[in-house]
């Protein structure tokens, strides 16, 4: 169940929410006149999260390059690895 808390709580309740995203690796729903305002989370949620967006974007890309037809056979590649390290 999310954590909804009101935005005076961020005043008043801080090292409470902070404990709570790092315990739970959760974000905090704040509300601003009872609407939905901002989304918090602890540093390595956000940084876990963001990653994961990268790796879905260089996963669509390699599929739309598939897609096309721009592959070429992983010993090919492989290969020209191989040169560059070893040169």
């Amino acid at each position: 169940m999310p954590n909804i808390r009101p935005s005076a709580d961020l005043r008043n309740n801080y090292n409470e929410i902070s404990t709570f995203c790092h315990t739970y690796a959760e974000p905090v729903f704040i509300t601003k006149n009872g609407k939905g305002d901002l989304a918090i989370m602890s540093i390595e949620v956000y940084e876990q999260l963001k990653g994961k967006l990268e790796l879905y974007h260089l996963l669509e890309q390699g599929m739309e390059e598939e897609r096309m037809g721009k592959m070429r056979p992983l010993s090919s590649a492989l290969a020209d690895i191989r040169k560059t390290v070893n040169s």
